[in-house]
């Protein structure tokens, strides 16, 4: 029986090659897949992927915990995941958590049982018993976006503190001074650093923080919705709304239009997590955007590091603030004219 080696010999490229065509992976050239289809024809090579498990201990199969499957940012991390893990020769089976703690546990569980190779998580909080029993296990384990602090696990996520300085910056350049925030769950690493940033961006300017101007949100849209009406309801409410996720952005924007109220004229709006969506509304939402794909990619890398014997190192990717009319920007010059030095990217 023809194995992996004897296509990529008679192809005339590497095994890592004929691997990206088997898993049709969009780098390989048109003439290297030309070369290898007709070389697994022509030996009648068939990857076998239970046989192979069985020799080698290993499925080739990763888990993947995400913390909520409607989030565009999740989605667009699940994708980037699916397709570097196929390009390496492993496939994905996704759980998503809905932002439940228990719901997450099930699913570690459950992946833990069909004897995957690896595992991504993205923590829903930092107290699983069953994702520290895990890591200290030696589970091969990375964790993506959020962490679990003093678990000895890489971590890939994106450092969102410059982008929170530059967009606090931006906001005070507008002539904004009362900025609120909605939170995200305090027991996430990425809901209590958003707020630690935004609170040491604001005393940068000489501008506090209020507890009226801090609402506890759970990174759903409802949460949203709720922390902004409490915010609307103040006998004087924030000039800006920084949501710390795109839903509860989201949720935001239909408070504010619910009280028959504009974005910006009224009160202005920023979100954490840009999304297509936000180009789309009116007024265009400026936002913090993550490399989301390029995350989703390096945690696969990372995790196949680490199951393969090589060490995996811990990645921090930048995120960048994205400007566009949510908070009373002006509007986009013409071509004739030259950008404004605040204006990073419109839309």
């Amino acid at each position: 029986m023809a194995s992996i080696k004897d296509v990529a010999a008679a192809a005339g490229v590497s095994v890592a090659t004929v691997s990206r065509v088997l898993n049709a992976h969009p780098s390989v050239s048109a003439d290297a897949r030309t070369r290898v289809l007709a070389a697994v024809e022509a030996l009648g090579y068939r990857p076998n992927a239970v046989a192979r498990s069985l020799r080698t201990d290993q499925t080739h199969t990763l888990g993947l915990v995400i913390s909520d499957v409607l989030n565009p940012y999740f989605t667009e991390l699940a994708r980037s995941v699916e397709e570097e893990a196929r390009a390496l020769g492993y496939s994905v089976i996704i759980g998503n958590a809905d932002e439940r703690p228990d719901l997450q546990d099930h699913h570690v569980r459950n992946l833990l049982d069909r004897r995957i190779d690896g595992l991504l998580v993205s923590p829903t909080d930092g107290g699983s018993p069953l994702m520290l029993e895990a890591a200290r296990a030696g589970t091969p384990m990375v964790f993506v976006d959020r962490w679990i602090p003093g678990v000895d696990v890489p971590v890939v996520r994106a450092d969102g503190q410059a982008a929170i300085r530059d967009l606090v910056a931006h906001l005070c350049r507008l002539g904004h001074r009362r900025l609120a925030i909605i939170a995200g769950p305090a027991a996430t690493t990425t809901g209590s650093e958003r707020v630690a940033a935004f609170r040491a961006a604001l005393g940068e300017h000489g501008l506090p923080l209020p507890d009226a101007y801090t609402g506890q949100g759970d990174f759903q849209a409802e949460s949203g919705r709720r922390v902004t009406e409490g915010f609307l309801d103040l006998p004087e409410p924030p000039q800006v709304v920084f949501a710390a996720d795109n839903l509860m952005a989201l949720g935001a924007l239909d408070a504010v239009r619910a009280r028959g109220l504009r974005v910006p004229d009224d009160i202005a709006l920023a979100a954490f997590d840009d999304i297509p969506w936000f180009v789309h509304t009116d007024p265009p939402v400026t936002a913090i955007a993550q490399p989301t794909g390029e995350l989703g990619r390096a945690a696969v890398r990372a995790l196949v590091d680490r199951i393969e014997g090589r060490t995996p190192r811990s990645v921090t990717l930048p995120a960048r603030l994205v400007v566009r009319r949510s908070c009373g920007e002006p509007p986009a010059p013409s071509p004739l004219q030259s950008p404004s030095p605040v204006q990073r990217s419109t839309s």
